[in-house]
C-alpha cells in the first residue's frame, strides 16, 4: 500500500465495516496484477464496485482508461476518494450508491461513454453472486469482467461439468461469458483478513451468447434445487419434464451436475416453447 494512501486512511479513522462486507486490497502489486489481467485498453471506461480505500482505484487510474466510474455504497468512503484521487480530475467518478439497484445503462450515457464499459472489482462477497447474475443479464453496454470473490464462488463460476463445484451459477455465466480462475489471492493480504481465500475470474464475453437467461434461470433452479435426483425426478415442476428431456436430447436418468451448459440451453429453449 502506498503511504500516503496508509496516513489518510489512519487520519480518517477509516476502517472496514463487517455489515457491508468489507476487506481491503491494499497491496499495489497485486492490484496491479489485477489491472493487468483485466486488459484494460486506451480510451476504455472502467466500471469499478466497492472500491472502499481505493487500492485498486489507484491502479485503474494508472491504466490507459479513460475514465474509471467507481460506486461506493459507504459515504465515509465516497468523501475519502474524491479528496484523495482529486488530482485526476474527471478521470475519476465517483457514485455513491447501491451498485445492485444501480442502472449502469443510464449511469454510462450520462458520464457519455465510448463503447461497452469493462467491469474490474474487488467485489463485497455478501454482493458478488447477486451482481453477477445481474451483469450477465445485461446488454451492449457491458464488456469483459474481471472480479474478485470468495474462492468458493469463483470456483463455482468456472467448473466443469462432473466437478463438486459445478451448479446453476456456471451455467448461467457459461450461457454469457467464457469464464477462467486467473489468480488466487490468499487471505492475508486483505485488511482486515477475512476467514476464506479469494480468487480472480476474469469472464470474456461470447461471440454467439444464449439469449433467454429467464428461461435458464427457471429450469437451472429447479434441476440444481434437487441436484442429488435424476433430473426426470427433480425436474417434474416444469410439466412433461421427459418430453422436454428428450427434446433437449438430455438422459432422464442424468443428474444436473453432469450436464453440460449446451444442454440445459436446448432444455430452456425447449421449455420456453412450451411455456409460451
Amino acid at each position: 500500500m502506498s503511504s500516503d494512501l496508509r496516513q489518510a486512511l489512519e487520519a480518517n479513522d477509516l476502517f472496514a465495516k463487517k455489515s457491508l462486507g468489507q476487506h481491503f486490497l491494499l497491496d499495489l502489486n497485486l492490484t496491479g496484477k489485477i489491472a493487468r489481467l483485466a486488459g484494460i485498453q486506451s480510451g476504455e471506461t472502467v466500471l469499478e464496485v466497492g472500491p472502499g480505500p481505493g487500492g485498486l482505484t489507484q491502479t485503474l487510474l494508472e491504466s490507459p482508461a479513460a475514465q474509471v466510474i467507481v460506486i461506493e455504497k459507504d459515504a465515509r468512503f465516497v468523501a475519502h476518494l474524491k479528496e484523495f484521487f482529486k488530482s485526476y480530475g474527471d478521470r475519476l467518478i465517483v457514485i455513491e450508491g447501491d451498485a445492485l439497484a444501480m442502472d449502469e445503462a443510464s449511469l454510462l450515457r450520462k458520464y457519455e461513454a465510448k463503447g461497452a464499459a469493462r467491469l474490474i472489482s474487488n467485489l463485497p462477497y455478501n454482493v458478488g453472486t447477486p451482481l453477477l447474475v445481474k451483469w450477465l443479464k445485461a446488454g451492449d453496454w457491458r464488456g469483459p469482467m474481471c472480479l474478485m470473490f470468495q474462492a468458493e464462488v469463483a470456483e463455482r463460476i468456472c467448473a466443469r461439468p462432473g466437478q463438486g463445484a459445478y451448479g446453476r451459477l456456471t451455467v448461467l455465466t457459461a450461457a454469457r461469458c467464457n469464464a477462467r480462475l486467473a489468480m488466487a489471492v490468499p487471505r492475508l493480504a486483505f485488511v482486515p483478513p477475512p476467514r476464506v481465500e479469494s480468487a480472480v475470474v476474469v469472464l470474456e464475453n461470447h461471440d454467439h451468447p444464449y439469449a433467454d437467461l429467464a428461461a435458464l434461470e427457471h429450469v437451472t433452479a429447479q434441476a440444481f434445487g434437487q441436484r442429488r435426483k435424476m433430473l426426470r425426478a427433480s425436474l417434474k415442476g416444469l410439466g412433461d419434464c421427459e418430453a422436454l428431456l428428450a427434446q433437449a436430447h438430455i438422459d432422464p436418468t442424468a443428474r444436473p451436475e453432469t450436464v453440460p451448459p449446451e444442454a440445459f440451453f436446448a432444455l430452456a429453449k425447449a421449455w420456453r416453447g412450451v411455456a409460451l
